[in-house]
């Protein structure tokens, strides 16, 4: 504060510059001290309700809430267990249906197989049987063309020329003339009535054979 006369003008510090100057320097210590007494307690204080609190907080495992997250979870488990041994035994089913499909593929496939060897077998014995009947046909149609029955025949244009057998005995009354082509049975080469056995005759181109009552002639 500064220092005034009775008419208000200020007046000079009468004070000692060592004065001025000791009285900060002894309010500093004393600022400090203070200073550190209040972090100190404040730190008693502190722990002294860290403890305090620690010792009153409750068990979070002990809490409803907590309860009822681990009934939650224990609740999941089990579906999931449920759910996995479900899986398992689907999974179980499908292989072994798999497996079924797979072996009634097999055994339709050796089937299969087995049937077309079967075919294969049928159609070659077709063929077989077919070539037999076509040669046997070809036999009787031969045969055919070569046997003569009763008529009159020219040689090498009706019947083949060559030597022919009667196929069975004859009767009494089988007569055959072998003629001249062309004479109309005016020009006899040869003729008989043989009365029985198989008689042969050898017949040649330009000439006709006729037969009477002596059955099939065979060609030779």
């Amino acid at each position: 504060m500064l220092n005034t006369d009775d008419a208000g003008t200020p007046l000079p510090d009468t004070a000692e510059p060592s004065e001025l100057q000791a009285q900060p320097e002894a309010a500093a210590p004393k600022r400090s001290r203070k200073k550190r007494i209040l972090v100190a307690t404040a730190a008693v204080v502190l722990l002294g309700g860290g403890i305090a609190f620690g010792t009153v907080l409750p068990d979070p495992k002990a809490s409803e809430a907590y309860t009822a997250l681990a009934g939650e979870k224990e609740t999941v488990e089990v579906e999931r267990d449920a759910a996995l041994s479900s899986y398992a035994s689907v999974k179980g089913k499908y292989d072994t249906l798999q497996n079924g499909i797979a072996s009634r593929e097999a055994k339709v496939s050796t089937r299969e197989t087995e049937v077309g060897k079967a075919d294969a077998a049928v159609k070659a014995a077709e063929a077989a049987v077919k070539a037999r009947e076509e040669a046997v046909t070809g036999a009787e149609k031969a045969k055919a063309a070569n046997t003569v029955g009763d008529g009159t025949w020219t040689v090498g244009s009706d019947i083949e020329p060559g030597t022919y057998r009667a196929a069975a005995a004859v009767g009494s009354t089988c007569y055959w003339g072998i003629y001249r082509s062309g004479s109309n049975g005016g020009d006899i080469i040869e003729n008989d009535i043989p009365g029985g056995g198989r008689p042969v005759v050898t017949l040649s181109p330009g000439q006709d054979f006729n037969s009477t009552r002596c059955g099939k002639w065979e060609k030779q």
